[in-house]
Order: structure tokens, then C-alpha cells, then sequence
């Protein structure tokens, strides 16, 4: 960097679709992981901040859910949380997934940005999977209908492009210092990452209606001073008597499962030991109970939709 050259910082909304590699792609620029993944659609189902630093620049990437047509309160509050952050932010990074075809989710997304007037990239993610001859068509049909700050394609997965796309971020940010701590790198409380490690873990090994009807709630997080272990005690939340029973597994197997994955990624990442007391409660149309899913969004951090 040379000594003139200012330094940037700002917000960038990262949006798009669900299941087109927002947090895999924010994992990715921040050099941690910060938000879960999945490859099923809707994970991210709030904001996520995770800050990636470069010499010249403080990029605060704001991943955020899937935009889609939402059938419960639940997705409706998901998909106002994402619009709205096209507004407050600096920079919008758009991610498409550049191995399917655009359709009218890519076209509502457009209108969303040309309402927004916020500077916008535009990313077509995924492009190891596809050859240069589908990509280069694709690029001139999205400049046509938009004027982006830039076109980059990526591979999220891979790494490949993302450097470049990292340096193209931080020449669009507005000359600012630092917002945030040199050692910070996202704002979701200890608890709610708790919460997100779990659900990520059921996620992992669950298909049908339960990841969509799934959620977690950590009721505690206690510190066993003399044994030297943190001990969580938390619940998964389904909708009916038949997802208990897939939450559970047979014998207890499902649930064990969860809870050794989720332990053993906790103790990875803080060096401490975990003890994990899950169970699995029923909460009948829970995605529609605005006291619910108030609970779970709380300032406290004290669950995970």
C-alpha cells in the first residue's frame, strides 16, 4: 500500500438468494468462520457481522438471509432484514449462483437495488462449476440490466476470485478509519453462536420439513470453575410430534450426534471443554408466534432462529 493512499472502511450488505453462498463467501473474505453453512436453503436466517481487514481497509461484511417469498412470519422478518440492509449499507455485494438460471428471484432482486440506489457488486459465485463459455454470456446479460460497480466471479468454496473481490471491496468503501478493534471479528454473542452451532450440526443431518422447522433455544451457559468445563443446556425447537421423533432419533442416536458435533467444534474453537444438555421440545407453528421468534431474535442472544 503506498504511505498515501487513504485508508477505507464501511459496511457491505451481502444479499441474494437463499443457498447461493453468502455465508460460506463471508467466511471466506473474514478468514473465520462467523456465520454457519449449509446446503440447505434459508440457513442464515438473521444479520451477521464479520469484519475482514486488509492494510488498507476495514470491510464490515453484513451477511444476511436468503431473500425469498416468505410463507411464515418467521421468513417475512428474514426477508425485511435483508432488504433493509441494501439501504443502510455503504456497498451492496450481490451473490448469484452462476451454475442455475436467473429467473425472477434475480429480477426482484434488481428492482430491490434499483429502489435501493446504493453502490452495488455484483458476484456470480459457484463458477467452479461451470465453463468460461456459460460465464462470459452471463456477465453481458447482468451489466445490460444493472450498472454495477463491478462484475467478479468467484468460487466461494474454492477460493478462487476471492482476493481479487476483497481488493475491489475496499476501493469502493468511502476513506474512514477503523470502526472496530483490531481483534474483533463479529458481534453474535457467545450464546447465540452456541445456539447457531447446534442448529448448523442438525442441519448437517436432517432433511425433509425439519430444518426449515427447527430452531434452538440455549436456556443457560455456566462455567464449571472446579471441573474446568462449560456446561449448555439448550433445546431444539420443531413444530410437530413426528419431527421430535427425527430431532431424537432412534435410542437417542440423532440427538447425541448433534450434540457431539456441536461440542467438539465448540472446543475447537475456545480451547475449553463443553458439556451439552440438549432436548427436543414441541412448539406448534412457532415460525408464526411473533413472541416466539421476539425471544429468539433478543438483544440477549439467548436462541437461534
Amino acid at each position: 500500500m503506498a504511505e498515501d493512499a487513504p485508508f477505507r472502511s464501511g459496511e457491505v450488505a451481502v444479499v441474494g438468494r437463499p443457498n447461493v453462498g453468502k455465508s460460506t463467501l463471508v467466511n471466506r473474505l473474514v478468514g473465520e468462520k462467523v456465520a454457519i453453512v449449509s446446503d440447505k436453503p434459508q440457513t442464515t436466517r438473521k444479520r451477521v457481522l464479520g469484519v475482514a481487514r486488509r492494510p488498507d481497509a476495514e470491510i464490515a461484511l453484513v451477511d444476511t438471509p436468503g431473500i425469498h417469498r416468505p410463507h411464515f412470519r418467521m421468513n417475512a422478518a428474514m426477508v425485511r432484514d435483508a432488504t433493509d440492509a441494501l439501504t443502510t449499507a455503504d456497498l451492496v455485494l450481490w451473490l448469484v449462483d452462476a451454475s442455475e438460471k436467473a429467473g425472477k428471484g434475480e429480477k426482484f432482486i434488481l428492482q430491490l437495488l434499483e429502489r435501493a440506489g446504493t453502490p452495488a457488486i455484483l458476484v456470480l459465485n459457484k463458477i467452479d462449476l461451470i465453463s468460461k463459455e456459460r460465464l462470459l454470456p452471463m456477465i453481458a446479460d447482468f451489466s445490460s440490466r444493472h450498472a454495477f460497480a463491478e462484475i467478479v466471479p468467484v468460487s466461494a468454496k474454492t477460493g478462487d476470485g476471492v482476493e481479487r473481490l476483497a481488493r475491489l471491496l475496499a476501493q469502493h468503501l468511502p476513506e474512514g478509519e477503523p470502526a472496530y478493534p483490531e481483534d474483533f471479528l463479529t458481534s453474535t454473542p457467545e450464546t447465540e453462536w452456541i445456539a447457531e452451532v447446534i442448529r448448523e450440526k442438525l442441519l448437517e443431518r436432517t432433511r425433509e420439513e425439519l430444518p426449515f422447522a427447527s430452531a434452538v433455544v440455549v436456556e443457560s451457559v455456566e462455567e464449571n470453575a472446579e471441573k474446568g468445563v462449560t456446561v449448555v443446556t439448550a433445546s431444539i425447537i420443531v413444530e410437530k410430534e413426528g419431527q421430535k421423533g427425527i430431532a431424537v432419533g432412534r435410542g437417542g442416536s440423532m440427538i447425541r450426534d448433534v450434540g457431539t458435533a456441536a461440542r467438539e467444534e465448540l472446543e475447537a474453537r475456545t480451547g475449553r471443554r463443553h458439556y451439552l444438555d440438549l432436548t427436543v421440545k414441541v412448539r406448534p407453528d412457532w415460525r408464526n408466534d411473533e413472541r416466539f421468534l421476539s425471544h429468539l431474535v433478543s438483544p440477549s442472544g439467548r436462541g437461534s432462529v
